[in-house]
């Protein structure tokens, strides 16, 4: 039997939560009424976001580079836009962040399912990634709707206007639950058809992977002290 060290057993606990704890980052930073302004910001922590889910999924090498390119291209981003001297984004930039926030956020949850599907073991460790899986689709809807808002001419929710991304992150998680309050509404397509997709496909999640997990999960063993001894009955 392979031996789980103290190190494996510690960091199998916290590589996914620490991707949860970025993911909750970047939904403050979006929700917050800090301007376009602090767009780059948002992006340069979903670009960390990708980086931690291709480690924490023990990914290829030359992803772990690419995630690396990525941390540097948002933070060049950053510095660029927080420090410079436009006061607002201009709108085409504004959406091309949009878009590529859309295109993190749909690689990310099929990284990390990788991951899990090809694991041995149902531990924590897949339990914190199929919750990063489920979060990480819930934040791709939700930039999703801002970029389709932001690109059509008429309001995204009708009578309520266009939108923010605040409502549209609230909209997203809200559908992919299926909480349905009905407050906010696609008044047309694209975002009417998106947003049955959205509420197939987190309850699919939730029925075929989150609930699988829970049923199966059996905690990974903690590593025995040095010089103790194995009962009778484990030998």
């Amino acid at each position: 039997m392979s031996r789980f060290s103290r190190h494996d057993w510690s960091r199998a606990q916290t590589r996914y939560g620490m991707v949860i704890l970025l993911i909750l980052a970047t939904y403050g930073l979006s929700v917050a009424s800090l301007g376009q302004r602090w767009a780059a910001a948002v992006l340069f922590v979903q670009m960390l976001t990708v980086w931690v889910v291709f480690t924490a999924s023990e990914s290829r090498r030359a992803q772990r580079v690419a995630g690396y390119a990525l941390v540097a291209v948002g933070a060049l981003s950053v510095i660029g836009f927080l420090v410079g001297t436009l006061s607002e984004l201009p709108v085409w930039f504004y959406q091309v962040i949009l878009a590529f926030s859309v295109l993190l956020y749909f690689v990310a949850p099929l990284v990390v399912g990788r991951h899990l599907f090809r694991r041995q073991v149902i531990d924590l460790q897949t339990l914190l990634g199929a919750i990063s899986a489920y979060l990480l689709v819930g934040m791709m809807f939700g930039f999703a709707y801002r970029l389709v808002g932001s690109l059509q001419t008429e309001p995204f929710f009708g009578v309520q206007g266009h939108g923010t991304l605040a409502e549209d992150l609230f909209f997203s998680f809200t559908t992919l639950t299926t909480t349905g309050y009905g407050n906010l509404v696609p008044a047309s397509n694209p975002g009417q058809s998106m947003a049955i997709f959205e509420a197939i496909l987190g309850q699919l999640i939730l029925v075929t992977a989150v609930a699988k997990i829970v049923t199966d999960w059996k905690p990974a063993p903690r590593p025995r002290p040095s010089g103790s001894t194995v009962p009778e009955e484990e030998q």
